[in-house]
């Protein structure tokens, strides 16, 4: 089974949303049994770590997918930051799928180095 602990926050909260519809629709008992039961599967799942982790490395070789993006009746590009150490911004032009990496947060304004075409300019 894959991300048992997603798989069992996910199972419990919605057994304790069923069970307070059952209990709250007259159906006291089957409420009761339902909701507890999610409870118990929440608690189990609190309990687990989580297996969604990335190595050091993994995050440092990222690389956003290059393709080009569907005109939208405006000028497309695609900005990611990474949120851990060292931080670096890679900007993706829509019309020619130019890959360009800056380090640190995205910058005020960017044109693609590829196409010159201006991305974007901050006021």
């Amino acid at each position: 089974m894959k991300n048992p602990r997603e798989n069992l926050l996910l199972s419990g909260i919605t057994c304790i949303v069923f069970g307070a519809f059952l209990y709250f629709g007259g159906l006291i008992s089957m409420g009761v049994v339902v909701s507890l039961s999610g409870i118990i599967l929440f608690v189990w799942g609190m309990t687990l770590r989580s297996e969604l982790t990335l190595t050091p490395a993994q995050i440092r070789n990222w690389v956003p997918s290059l393709e080009t993006l569907e005109e939208a009746g405006k000028i497309m590009y695609r900005v990611d930051t990474t949120l851990d150490e060292p931080k670096r911004t890679s900007i993706l032009c829509g019309a020619c799928a130019h890959l360009s990496w800056v380090e640190g947060q995205k910058p005020k304004a960017w044109s693609c180095q590829n196409c010159s075409q201006l991305l974007w300019e901050e006021e």
